[in-house]
């Protein structure tokens, strides 16, 4: 299969690239240059993307402003990458026989679906309540993309949970129940890109949660008490380290709809950040106190 992988210079672009280019011909493009990407090409570039899509099969479309630019880039400039890029790319693959196509999305779009002081279970059933200008671009992007779907050019969308650097604790929590590795959303995609069925599917991926829906009064109260129930080998890790537990727990991701229909199987969860931490891994930070002894050194 020929893949056109825009973002790849990214982070999640060369998760992807690797797990897809050993058995597909993937071509990268991206404005930076690397190793994973073939055309050097900003995705506002009509004309680049027109070229870039001639002969695919397949595009899977990660290049996004993210919520870090939020109030560092214009709102207009979102608009212009997140949504008008988007439709400009479904347009374009579409008019060149494209037959499938994958859109990057995220769950930070549910927003004010998630209430200070509670704890939510969140599925593709869930109602987006988007907060910010790239919660609402990324929502407007998907309204694209289930648009111009159809029986011949059918369209998947992926809500990736949390998912980049972050402290040991942190990650390692999150894991539980909002977060996801990279190389689990990279295999997310490649399952999607073998998803028959209707021209349309949105999914949500993140790591399998040991909680379950009637825990979430108390994991909003007192998510202590349920760790010891669902996940105590890590709740002793956490408490041979000295770390700190969540005072609350806000949400709950449930991916199980992607697992039942695809049989995709996320591989890490949190023992894998406490794995990739003793390592040395680049994808955990150090802890705000190790950060904070060595600067008293």
């Amino acid at each position: 299969m020929k893949i056109l992988l825009t973002g790849s210079s990214g982070r999640i672009g060369r998760a992807i690239f690797g797990a897809l280019a050993g058995a597909n011909e993937v071509v990268g493009l991206d404005r930076s240059p690397f190793a994973t990407t073939r055309v050097i090409a900003d995705v506002t570039d009509r004309r680049a993307l027109e070229r870039a899509v001639q002969g695919v099969d397949a595009v899977i479309h990660t290049a996004a402003l993210h919520a870090p630019h939020v109030g560092l880039v214009p709102d207009a400039v979102f608009q212009q990458i997140n949504v008008e890029a988007t439709a400009n790319l479904l347009q374009l693959a579409r008019e060149a026989g494209v037959q499938r196509f994958v859109l990057t999305s995220t769950t930070a779009l549910y927003g004010h679906a998630v209430v200070s002081g509670g704890c939510r279970w969140i599925d593709e059933d869930t109602e987006p309540l988007p907060r910010t200008i790239y919660h609402r671009t990324k929502l407007q992007a998907e309204a694209a993309a289930e648009a111009a779907a159809s029986a011949a050019f059918t369209v998947r969308v992926l809500r990736m949970a949390r998912c980049f650097p972050e402290p040991p604790d942190r990650m390692a929590m999150f894991r539980l129940h909002r977060g996801i590795d990279a190389r689990d959303v990279a295999s997310a995609h490649a399952a999607l890109l073998h998803d028959e069925g209707a021209p349309f599917q949105r999914y949500l991926a993140c790591a399998p949660t040991p909680f379950r829906r009637e825990d979430c009064l108390q994991l909003a109260a007192d998510p202590r008490q349920v760790l010891a129930r669902r996940a105590p080998q890590l709740l002793a890790e956490f408490e041979r380290r000295g770390w700190p537990l969540p005072l609350s727990i806000d949400r709950v991701y449930d991916s199980s709809r992607m697992r039942a229909a695809l049989g995709w199987q996320p591989r890490f969860g949190p023992e894998d950040v406490l794995q990739q931490y003793a390592a040395g891994s680049i994808e955990v930070l150090p802890r705000a106190e190790w950060i904070r002894d060595r600067v008293a050194e």
